[in-house]
């Protein structure tokens, strides 16, 4: 809207400049002065009116947009969001993986509210930088997960991992806990992430936020799967959906603002962006007979057996590696939302018992929420539908427990 407005007052602009040069000919038929317009009176006077075409055309084009846009704002209201990803490409070890940009300071909005984002210099949802060495006598967590982690449709300091943190403070451990969540990231990219970026933070303990989708997502990145005996293998070491186009889309001057701002433009990008992004991925899903797009809430409430041994092994193998380097992993459980006032586990029976087997610690979900099951809304109710602000609190507050007077719970 305003790269229009600005384009139609500099056509106007240009329009009289003709016609001032018109003016100070007193006539093109005139003889030519020094200084006068090399150009004759018919050329002027075309230009003036394809000048002048341009500008109308230009301001319709802005009527319609902002016509279009209260539209959009009046009927779609509801259904529409503004949440821009801002991805970014990170190395990490021999991986090449997606994360949010540094440094940026931006918004999202939908009928529930409005919520800010400001990242660090490595991209994670804090306005602080955090050296790989920490501060001496500091407990120091890194949360790592989606956009349910990263907390998307909540405030900054009310995800899980800024309760948290205050938690541990205000009870006597000084603390840090950066929080790593990357919208879109998988339980295969959060793997990758720990075992060459997170460990060189020298965290005490790491906390995986697992959510629903995180069985297709797993396949989708189709960094690691299993062979015929059940082991882990890495297949590839890039996976950064998405990345390129968003670097040309964000390098056009008024693309950022609009993101945050336009409804009209975030219905249509979604929409287009949603369009191709099915089909790429019908098209990969084809020869492999899985599902691989991606979704802000799980599509499927029974995961595969296979996509359960999948999430499973690579669980397994982070508490391998955590436990390698003396760091405590607690898995969070993020139910997704089954209806109002109701809630469902992302933890099929399955996947928990594996856990278990292998002792790794898990915030149950089902018990942690169970007092609250249909009495209080534990996901923002439009939008995407991400665990609300309540939800987030209870985490945080069950996983500071945990830390400060349950440090060998399994």
């Amino acid at each position: 809207m305003r790269v229009a407005a600005r384009a139609a007052r500099a056509a106007a602009q240009l329009s009289r400049r003709c016609g001032i040069i018109l003016h100070a000919n007193h006539s093109c038929a005139g003889p030519a002065r020094l200084g006068a317009s090399p150009h004759p009176p018919e050329f002027c006077s075309v230009m003036k009116k394809v000048l002048v075409n341009v500008a109308l055309l230009l301001t319709a084009l802005l009527v319609a947009f902002g016509l279009a846009e209260i539209a959009v704002r009046l009927l779609k209201s509801e259904t529409t969001v503004l949440f821009p990803r801002y991805h970014t490409d990170y190395r990490y070890g021999p991986y090449h993986l997606r994360g949010t940009r540094p440094g940026e300071t931006f918004w999202h909005s939908s009928i529930d509210g409005r919520w800010k984002f400001v990242t660090n210099n490595k991209g994670f949802r804090d306005s602080r930088d955090f050296g790989y060495e920490k501060p001496a006598d500091t407990y120091r967590v890194l949360s790592v997960g989606d956009s349910q982690t990263q907390g998307h449709e909540v405030r900054q300091e009310a995800t899980f991992s800024a309760v948290l943190e205050r938690y541990l403070n205000a009870r006597g451990r000084k603390a840090e806990v950066p929080n790593v969540g990357v919208s879109g990231f998988s339980t295969a990219e959060e793997l990758a992430f720990i075992e060459n970026e997170g460990y060189r933070y020298h965290p005490d303990a790491i906390v995986l936020g697992f959510f629903g989708n995180d069985f297709e997502d797993n396949y989708k990145a189709a960094l690691f799967e299993l062979d015929d005996q059940g082991q882990l293998v890495a297949t590839k070491f890039e996976h950064v959906p998405g990345v390129t186009i968003q670097k040309i889309i964000y390098a056009i001057p008024g693309m950022k603002w609009l993101g945050e701002n336009s409804h009209l433009y975030s219905l249509v990008f979604n929409s287009v962006w949603l369009h191709f992004k099915f089909k790429l991925a019908d098209q990969a899903a084809a020869p492999a007979g899985r599902p691989v797009a991606e979704y802000a809430v799980p599509t499927q409430l029974v995961p595969s057996a296979r996509e359960i041994a999948l999430a499973a092994t690579l669980i397994e193998r982070m508490k391998t590696f955590c436990d390698r380097h003396a760091i405590r992993l607690i898995v969070a459980d993020l139910p997704f939302r089954e209806g109002p006032y109701r809630f469902t586990s992302s933890l099929p029976a399955a996947l928990r018992d594996r856990l278990h087997v292998a002792k790794i610690e898990i915030i149950d979900s089902n018990v942690l929420l169970q007092p609250y099951s249909e009495a209080v809304e534990t996901h923002v109710t439009h939008g995407y539908q991400h665990i609300s602000e309540f939800t987030h609190g209870l985490i945080g507050v069950e996983i500071g427990r945990r830390l400060l007077f349950d440090p060998q719970s399994q």
